[in-house]
């Protein structure tokens, strides 16, 4: 169980549904449990879907499968299990082994960078910062980096604090002997 309350997806609110309806449109999913614990709130969970655009402006400068990377060494770095688990899903489902992705130097760089920001944000080494300044030499696409690992990391933070429960298409992907569901 959640310790947010999660709305019954076949009894929202007229707000709850029209705010659902109109993500829909720009970004066509499903209702997960974590949509579900966020529509309680419309306002929160606007803020935190502006995940999606952020991922988006991202993946348009480096690639989605590199955010994909990044999203999801912040997301393991955190042990937040419905965030790991999904971008796992995505991993796997694309032909990769999370555990030891095949990486470009690219994806090396963000699985660094990303670990490194979830563990200690403000002891980022300053060789890493280089690194990152070499591969991503623009300093707006490093603002949508910075900016998108925030949003992840609040995500992270929502989703582990407030125990929402994994939800039940994500649990083969979870790593060998992790049977949590929240």
């Amino acid at each position: 169980m959640s310790f947010l309350p999660a709305p019954d997806p076949a009894h929202l609110t007229a707000e709850q549904q029209a705010t659902w309806e109109d993500f829909v449109l720009r970004h066509p999913g499903r209702l997960t449990n974590q949509k579900a614990v966020m529509l309680h709130d419309p306002d929160t969970f606007e803020i935190y879907m502006g995940w999606y655009t952020l991922f988006d402006r991202l993946a348009a400068v480096l690639g989605e499968r590199p955010v994909h990377v990044f999203a999801h060494a912040i997301s393991d770095a955190n042990d937040c299990l419905i965030c790991s688990v999904f971008f796992r899903r995505i991993l796997i489902d694309g032909g990769d082994d999370p555990d030891h992705p095949a990486t470009t130097p690219l994806e090396d760089l963000l699985l660094d960078f990303g670990r490194a920001i979830a563990q200690a944000p403000t002891a980022v080494p300053d060789p890493l910062y280089r690194r990152v300044e070499e591969f991503i030499p623009d300093p707006q696409a490093r603002l949508l980096l910075i900016s998108f690992a925030g949003q992840m990391a609040a995500t992270n933070l929502f989703n582990s604090a407030g125990r929402v429960p994994l939800d039940e298409v994500l649990y083969g992907y979870r790593k060998t002997g992790d049977d949590r569901v929240r």
